[in-house]
C-alpha cells in the first residue's frame, strides 16, 4: 500500500501534466516493494521514513546480500548495510563500486547523495572495547543526515575524563551513551544534562556481565531521568532513535 505522500505526488504529477493517467494508475498499483523470492525490498521506506531500508547482513548469505543491495542501488542513492563481514563487502563492492567499509563497525556505506548534516548527536563511550558499537551508531547517524561527534573512553572508572568534557555534553542535542561492564555511564551523563540520553549496553565485560544483560538492567533501572534504552550492542537502533529526536523541528514549516 502506498503512503499518503507518494499518492499525493502522483496526483500532483497528473494535475501538472507531467505523467499520463495510465502511468499514474500503474504507479498507484505498485505494491511498494520488490519481491526477490527470499526477500521483499521496501522501496517506499525512504518516502515514509526519510531513509531507505537498511540491510541487516547478519544471518543472510553473501549472495542474498549482494542481490538485495544491488537492487536497492538501482533506486536509492544512499545505502547502509549493518553487521557485514569484510568478505561480504568485497562482493558487494563488485556491484556497488562506490561503497566503502567501516571494518570496526562492520558497516557497508554507499553515499552518492549525502544528506545535509544537521543538529548534533554526541556519542559517548565508556571504553575502547565499546568502539564497534560506537562505529555502528556513528555511521548510521551520519548517513541519515546528522552531525556526529564523539567522546570516547570516558567511563566511570576515571570519571574526570567525562567531567573535563562537560562542554561537549552541553553542545549536543541528543546523546548516545555506549557502555558495557556495569553500565553506569548513562546515569552519570543524564545527571549532568537536560537533553535526551539514549543508553546502548554492550556485551563487553567479565563473567557476571552476562553478555550485556548486566549493563542492560542497570540502564533500565537508571536513577537519572530522561534515559531511554536500546537492546544489547544495538548501535544502529540507538542512532536511528537519535536521528528521530535530532530532526524534530528541522523540517517544520
Amino acid at each position: 500500500m502506498l503512503n499518503q505522500n507518494k499518492i499525493k505526488k502522483i496526483l500532483e504529477s497528473v494535475e501538472k501534466g507531467e505523467i499520463s493517467s495510465d502511468k499514474a494508475m500503474k504507479k498507484l498499483k505498485d505494491p511498494g516493494y520488490e519481491d526477490l523470492g527470499f526477500a521483499k525490498i521496501d522501496h517506499d521506506r525512504e518516502d515514509r521514513k526519510g531513509f531507505p531500508e537498511v540491510v541487516l547482513c547478519e544471518g543472510k548469505t553473501t549472495e542474498q546480500i549482494v542481490e538485495i543491495m544491488e537492487k536497492m542501488g538501482e533506486k536509492s542513492k544512499n545505502i547502509l548495510g549493518s553487521r557485514a563481514e569484510k568478505e561480504v563487502f568485497e562482493e558487494v563492492k563488485k556491484v556497488l563500486p562506490d561503497a566503502r567499509y567501516n571494518e570496526l563497525g562492520k558497516m557497508i556505506v554507499r553515499e552518492k547523495d549525502p544528506l545535509e548534516r544537521v543538529g548534533n548527536i554526541l556519542i559517548v563511550s565508556a571504553g575502547t572495547s565499546d568502539q564497534p558499537v560506537v562505529e555502528e551508531a556513528a555511521e548510521t547517524a551520519k548517513i541519515m543526515g546528522n552531525k556526529v561527534s564523539r567522546l570516547v573512553d570516558a567511563g566511570v572508572a576515571g570519571v574526570h575524563r567525562l567531567l573535563n568534557n562537560v562542554d561537549k555534553l552541553d553542545k549536543a542535542k541528543v546523546i548516545i551513551v555506549v557502555a558495557g561492564m556495569d553500565g553506569a555511564l548513562p546515569s552519570v551523563v543524564a545527571g549532568l544534562v537536560n537533553k535526551p540520553v539514549i543508553a546502548a549496553p554492550t556485551s563487553v565485560g567479565y563473567g557476571a556481565n552476562l553478555g550485556g544483560i548486566a549493563p542492560l538492567l542497570t540502564m533500565l533501572n537508571s536513577c537519572a531521568s530522561g534515559v531511554g534504552v536500546v537492546n544489547i550492542d544495538n548501535g544502529f537502533g540507538a542512532a536511528y532513535l537519535a536521528n528521530s529526536i535530532n530532526k524534530i523541528g528541522v523540517n517544520d514549516k
